[in-house]
Order: C-alpha cells, then sequence, then structure tokens
C-alpha cells in the first residue's frame, strides 16, 4: 500500500467503477439463469442446487497475517488484489471473503470490502445491508431467545435453570451497555426476571452453524442441537427441546445461500457469512468455498485477523469439518506494523529503524512457523508503504529467508491486480510444487483441556494454560453434553499472540488464561475464552459513524 495523495477514497473509487451486470459474471462462471436468483443488477444468489450439480476442480490458497496493529496490514485488500492479479495473468480465479458486520463499520474501521482499488464491489451494499444475510440471523437467533423466555413464562415445563440458561441475544452493532443487564422487569407478563446479555452478530453461533452447514437439512440439525442453558439437574435443554429449530431454518432458508458480487477489475466475488476471527471462528461459508472450488482453478480465501486466529481456526475447524485441502498460504504483513511490534510507537512510523523492524519480525517469522506446521507452504505478501526504506524491506527478506520464506512486494491498493502480480506468481508457484501435506494441528478426539493446552504451546508460545473455575466446571461438563471430542475455538486478543494485547512482538513463556469454556453445540465446537476478550464490542470516543453521511443525490460520505 503505497499511500500516494493521488488516490482517491475507498468510497471514491468504487462509485466511480463500472460495474458488470452480475448475470455476465455468473454466465462466465458456468451458471444457468435458474441458479442464480437475482439482487438487482449487481448481486445475485447462487442457489445450494448449483453446488449439488458440480464437483470440485479448485486448489484453494489461504490469505491470513501478522497480527494486527492500529497501523494496519490490509489483509483483506490483499486477498483481493491477488485475485484480480491471478486473473489479469490469466487464471480463472475466484475470490472467497467474509460478509462485513455494521458493528466494525460504524466502529473503527469504516468499509471493510478491500480498499484503494483492490475492493469488491458493489461497496456501499456490501458494507451495509447486503443481501439481508445478517437480519437473517438476527431474526432466527432472536426467535430462539423469545420461545425460550415464552418457555419461561408459560410455565418451564423442561425444569431450565434460569441461573444457568447459555443463550443470549445478539444485534449488529457495537454497544457495550447490552454487555449485561436484566429482562422480565415488567411484571407479570414479562415472564421471570433473570439475567441476560447480547453478542454481536458475528460472534453469534447461529452465524457460525450458517458458516460450516453443507445444506439446507444439515443446517437445520444443527440449529436443533444448539443448547440454550441446563436444567436445574444440570442437563442440556436444546432447541429442538423448544421445537425452536424448524421456525429457523425457515428464517435462514434464502441466507444460506451465497452471495455472488464482483471485484473492481470484473472478477467472480462470494462474500457469505461473517464470523469475527478473535471471538468466533472467522472464515467465510463452507458453501461458498465450495461452490467456488468447482467453478475456478485457484481460489483465495482470507481468515479473521492473525494467523494465530483464523488461520488456526480455518485449518482446525473449517478445513477439518469441511474436507478442505489447502494448498498453499500467504502471510500479510507491513514494515508498519512490523515497526510497532518491535516497540516503535504509532507517531514515529515514518521515521526510518531497521532494527525495529528485525527485532519485530519476530511476529512473522513465528506465524509462517505455525502456518508450515499445518503442512501448508507459505510466502509473505509485504504490503508496501511510501515511507518504506530499502534497507527496512530488505530486513525483512532477511528476516523471512532464515525461515526459507520467500517476500514478495505488494501494491494491489495502488495499482490493482497489477500491483500483485509478483504475489500471484510466487502463488502459482506453490501450488506447482505440489509440497502440500495438510493436517489439522490436534487430533479432536483428545481431551479438551489438551486440545487448549496444543493450541496455547504450539501457535502462542504459551508455556502453559491456567484454567478458572468456571472453565474447569465446563471441562467436566462438556463431555457429558457430547462436546468432548469437537474442535476448540480460541477467543482472545487479535493484538497478540498471548491473552495481553499489550504483549507485541512473539511473547513466550507466558502463562494463558482460560476463564471460561461454552458449548457450541449446533456448529460443533467449543468456545474457549481467554483473558477479557469480549463477545459483544463497544464504540471509541469517535467512532467512524461519525463521519458518514448520505447526500441527497444518494452519493455515500466517509464510509472508509
Amino acid at each position: 500500500m503505497t499511500t500516494t495523495a493521488k488516490v482517491p477514497t475507498d468510497i471514491a473509487i468504487a462509485q466511480a467503477a463500472e460495474l458488470r451486470p452480475v448475470a455476465d459474471i455468473a454466465a462466465e462462471l458456468g451458471l444457468d439463469d435458474e441458479e442464480i436468483e437475482l439482487y438487482g443488477r449487481y448481486k445475485a444468489k447462487v442457489r445450494l442446487s448449483a453446488l449439488a450439480r458440480r464437483k470440485p476442480k479448485g486448489r484453494l490458497v489461504l490469505v491470513t497475517g501478522i497480527n494486527p496493529t492500529p497501523a494496519g496490514e490490509g489483509k483483506s485488500t490483499v486477498t483481493v488484489g491477488v485475485t484480480q492479479a491471478l486473473r489479469k495473468i490469466g487464471k480463472n480465479a475466484a475470490l472467497c471473503i467474509r460478509e462485513p458486520s455494521l458493528g466494525p463499520v460504524f466502529g473503527v474501521k469504516g468499509g471493510a470490502a478491500g480498499g484503494g482499488y483492490a475492493q469488491v464491489v458493489p461497496m456501499e451494499d456490501i458494507n451495509l445491508h447486503f443481501t439481508g444475510d445478517f437480519h437473517a440471523i438476527a431474526s432466527a437467533h432472536n426467535l430462539l431467545s423469545a420461545m425460550l423466555d415464552a418457555h419461561l413464562h408459560h410455565g418451564n415445563a423442561l425444569g431450565l435453570d434460569t441461573r444457568r440458561i447459555t443463550w443470549p441475544r445478539t444485534i449488529d452493532m457495537n454497544d457495550r451497555a447490552l454487555r449485561s443487564l436484566v429482562v422480565g422487569l415488567g411484571g407479570l407478563n414479562a415472564g421471570p426476571a433473570r439475567e441476560e446479555r447480547f453478542v454481536i452478530i458475528p460472534g453469534s453461533e447461529i452465524m457460525a452453524i450458517m458458516a460450516l452447514a453443507t445444506a439446507l437439512g444439515d443446517l437445520e440439525q444443527r440449529l436443533a442441537r444448539i443448547i440454550v442453558g441446563l436444567t436445574t439437574a444440570k442437563q442440556p435443554v436444546r432447541a429442538s427441546d423448544l421445537k425452536a429449530h424448524g421456525a429457523m431454518t425457515l428464517l435462514l432458508k434464502d441466507a444460506i445461500n451465497p452471495n455472488l458480487v464482483q471485484t473492481l477489475e470484473g472478477g467472480p466475488a462470494f462474500i457469505h457469512c461473517g464470523p469475527f476471527g478473535n471471538i468466533a471462528h472467522g472464515c467465510n461459508s463452507v458453501v461458498a468455498t465450495r461452490l467456488a472450488l468447482t467453478l475456478c482453478d485457484v481460489v483465495l480465501t482470507e481468515a479473521g485477523f492473525g494467523a494465530d486466529l483464523g488461520a488456526e481456526k480455518f485449518f482446525d475447524i473449517k478445513c477439518r469439518m469441511a474436507g478442505l485441502n489447502p494448498e498453499a498460504a500467504v502471510v500479510v504483513a507491513t514494515v508498519r506494523a512490523l515497526k510497532m511490534h518491535g516497540g516503535v510507537k504509532k507517531d514515529a512510523l515514518g521515521a526510518a529503524d531497521v532494527d525495529a523492524v528485525r527485532r519485530g519480525a519476530a511476529n512473522v517469522r513465528r506465524h509462517i512457523r505455525n502456518v508450515q506446521k499445518f503442512g501448508v507452504p507459505v510466502i509473505v505478501a509485504l504490503n508496501r508503504f511510501v515511507t518504506d526504506t530499502e534497507a527496512e524491506l530488505d530486513a525483512v527478506r532477511a528476516e523471512c529467508a532464515a525461515e526459507d520464506v520467500g517476500v514478495e512486494l505488494c501494491e494491489v491498493w495502488e495499482k490493482g491486480g497489477e500491483g500483485g502480480v509478483a504475489v500471484a506468481e510466487a502463488v502459482l508457484k506453490l501450488l506447482d510444487r505440489r509440497t502440500a501435506k495438510f493436517k489439522p494441528l490436534y487430533d479432536e478426539k483428545r481431551p479438551i483441556r489438551e486440545k487448549i493446552e496444543t493450541i496455547a504451546k504450539e501457535i502462542y508460545g504459551a508455556g502453559g494454560v491456567a484454567f478458572a473455575p468456571p472453565a474447569e466446571r465446563a471441562l467436566e461438563q462438556l463431555p457429558a453434553m457430547g462436546l468432548g471430542e469437537t474442535p476448540v475455538c480460541m477467543a482472545k486478543t487479535q493484538y497478540s499472540f498471548s491473552d495481553d494485547p499489550t504483549k507485541l512482538g512473539a511473547p513466550s513463556g507466558f502463562t494463558l488464561q482460560v476463564r471460561d469454556i461454552l458449548p457450541s453445540a449446533g456448529a460443533g465446537f467449543v468456545v474457549a475464552l481467554a483473558g477479557d476478550i469480549m463477545t459483544m464490542p463497544g464504540l471509541s470516543k469517535t467512532p467512524a459513524a461519525e463521519k458518514i453521511r448520505v447526500h441527497p443525490d444518494g452519493t455515500i460520505e466517509g464510509l472508509f
């Protein structure tokens, strides 16, 4: 990303783009008219019947990154731009990424559909209500909440212990006031008073379920397995016990179909589901990825935040459950971010500091080694900024060469696909070598404690794990619920390998603090909460929403 003053804002670039009719893009992919449902001229849903009729032929590449910093790494931008580059050099490539959440869009980062000349469009639609998937998830989630409270109000025949209800409510907005509250204070007709909480939609179990479901029937079965709480005898009560899963499936019957849009350069982009990488599993949907693999020769997908979170969950959860075989990976880094990991403050990043780059490179080196532990070969894409010096770039190259990994400069933000050709060619070389031997990190049948300790030590660099009393109780209870032999979804800060966001670089020997472990029976994993990670973010003092407006002619301003 060479931040020159001549490059317009993301929203200006997106609004100036000449979009192709999405029906033409679908036709080029080989999709029939009856396999797509148009949402206007530039968005479409692809029906799951299209997936059932085809077999996979493509090769899967993951784009991940270092631990993020306020300096920005541009992982999504690189994913889009390298896909554009692959098509520019004649490859039949497609993009698979997550849908943005309104929380971050109006909170800390503005738009979330790539940047500069490496974006997916229509950018405004994708960042806002898109095809309504998030609203469908919220409706299904809160229907279960409403049916749960109605059951309590009408006699509680299932014997739910109101102190042990684990199912929250959801909303797609950063709202810290909803982290902990009390409901049922409206008198006799309001149901029993009890503690309640909200999670943001990307942290909803239904988001994870839809991202992992393989068909409508599988979706319904997963919804039925959701655990909403425990009885006074500590037995799980599920959505099926409340007879909610059928109606929930109905609300999601269209949302489960993948969304098809396009890159700025007119190539296909599948954008579907949006679980966060720090509190959920951080990957786009299985059905979108599988569909892209049946239609294209190379498929690039992105996983949330750094490789310690998104990539680990992509490999250990998504690929394991879906039977996917990733064959290459790209780790995105920037000189600026590595300097921050090396101890430089944000306001001093413009000054050259080769020693800080070398210190901070410990972060990217650990991420490289971690990806390689899954049997997947890797390259580093160095997102270039105008302030980067040749000495700093050489320092990154030397540090990565010590891991026997190549580094390619990436300038897709300023140059679009042209700026990502070097990375694209390096990815193709990795694929041509056919050296990938993908394998998950751990055996899912091992005890939960052992799986958490394996992730903490092998991926994070921890010396050990401390389990708080609620986590210790969960370690005893979860196997009895049928959740002892599932993958683990770690929820922790994205800014550090540890559970302390201030520990930058590559800390080691620390003790990871696991405060609780929650069931996610429908998704098929358990969630380990490490440190003070929140499942409902809050807005900053000056959220991005303050700068966003729509003009009378419909032009949007401030959306990044």
